[in-house]
């Protein structure tokens, strides 16, 4: 498999998207914010590539806003445009000032790479791939640095864990095999604040790192061989997400906009009935077991993860139950001389013992791991959700059908 940090964020993030974007391929519009992170970056390039007749800043900000996204590709209003075009000027002046071009070593900027992630288990090569914004020699080896216009400032514990650095630090090692892990820096740089996190890692760190992206390939290679969902995990990424209109846990609130929908109207008497039973639970159990069923079905024969009406919004999420072939687990704890700890066969006393044992250990128990049982769940929230702009509906095609 081919893979990159974004591929593996994105699927931390929501299964769904992960499939959408990176195994269906469907197309979709970008964010303004990540259009518009994407010129800053641009400019960037601009600033350092001029070596050794650097750009003023002057000719910096005129780069910024002479080549700033077209209306086709930046649909803002004109008001909008200018808060964008006067927040990039300002991360532009302030980083200038303090980072003047002719002040670096700069090796490489846009650098792309490619390491080679050998699963020795499973006997399988995956390709992980990025780009690394900039490159400098310093006095001491080379610093790392990734531009960052988004809002949020992480913690400093943030940024020693943070994968997307322990990537990077592989792809050097890969272009500079004598370079010890001790001697890069890898940056942070937040535009919006000014402000610079570093951090370093380890040999050691690289080796976890590795362990971290195939065990991300192994699962997303498991759900495709065994045809399990990408389960849409609904949260504040939403909100920008493009794929809103044919994801399972939004695609209700923009179908419910087209005319002509068979068992709509049905379908919203019941949701508006079944907030309407949960407020005198005890008193109508029966009857909300019914409707239950029938949103249940409902949802099912859609494809719905979510259904929304006036009152709030009902999902449907499904739960797994997991037992180990307890054989093979003794056969990798007894040699750790954990065996002893869960003697009395128990999963949670497992499952609390996990963390404490190698990355191999555990990976093992994982594949001694077998579904007992499988359940939906319906859950009610009555936080109230607006319906979309009709056209956006339109921004993304339908999701490609399943074979028969």
């Amino acid at each position: 498999m081919r893979t990159s940090y974004s591929a593996l964020e994105t699927y931390k993030l929501c299964t769904q998207k992960f499939k959408f974007q990176v195994i269906d391929r469907i197309p979709a519009s970008k964010p303004k914010a990540a259009i518009f992170g994407t010129h800053v970056h641009r400019t960037l390039r601009y600033m350092f590539s001029a070596d050794p007749l650097f750009p003023t800043l002057d000719q910096v900000l005129d780069f910024f806003r002479n080549n700033f996204p077209p209306p086709d590709q930046f649909d803002a209003s004109p008001e909008e445009k200018d808060l964008y075009l006067a927040s990039g000027e300002r991360m532009l002046k302030n980083f200038y000032a303090r980072n003047a071009p002719w002040n670096f070593s700069v090796v490489d900027l846009e650098s792309h790479f490619e390491v080679l992630m050998e699963d020795t288990r499973r006997r399988e090569t995956h390709v992980l791939a990025g780009r690394i914004d900039r490159i400098d020699k310093t006095a001491t080896g080379y610093e790392v640095i990734d531009y960052k216009t988004n809002r949020r400032l992480p913690s400093q514990a943030a940024v020693d864990a943070d994968l997307q650095m322990s990537i990077y630090a592989l792809g050097l090692q890969k272009r500079w095999p004598h370079l010890e892990p001790e001697d890069v820096t890898l940056s942070l740089y937040f535009l919006k604040h000014s402000e610079k996190l570093s951090t370093r890692r380890t040999a050691a760190s690289a080796a976890e790192t590795a362990r971290e992206v195939l065990g991300a390939i192994s699962e997303i290679q498991g759900k495709l061989a065994s045809g399990e969902r990408f389960e849409p995990i609904p949260g504040p990424y939403c909100a920008v997400c493009p794929y809103q209109p044919i994801c399972p846990a939004w695609r209700h609130l923009y179908r419910k906009q087209e005319a002509g929908i068979k068992s709509q109207e049905e379908i919203d008497a019941a949701i508006k009935e079944y907030f309407s039973l949960l407020k005198a639970r005890e008193a109508h159990q029966a009857r909300l077991d019914e409707l239950k069923l029938q949103i249940r079905a409902y949802m099912e024969a859609q494809g719905y993860d979510r259904l929304f009406g006036e009152d709030g919004y009902i999902a449907r999420t499904v739960q797994k139950r997991f037992g180990y072939d307890f054989d093979k687990v003794r056969a990798v704890l007894e040699p750790l001389g954990k065996w002893p700890e869960i003697l009395v066969v128990d999963s949670k006393r497992l499952k609390t013992l996990l963390p404490a044992i190698p990355p191999e250990a555990r990976s093992a128990i994982a594949e001694a791991r077998t579904l007992i049982r499988e359940f939906t769940v319906l859950t009610a929230s009555a936080k109230k959700i607006p319906a979309p702009e009709s056209a956006r509906a339109a921004s993304v095609p339908p999701p490609p059908q399943e074979p028969a």
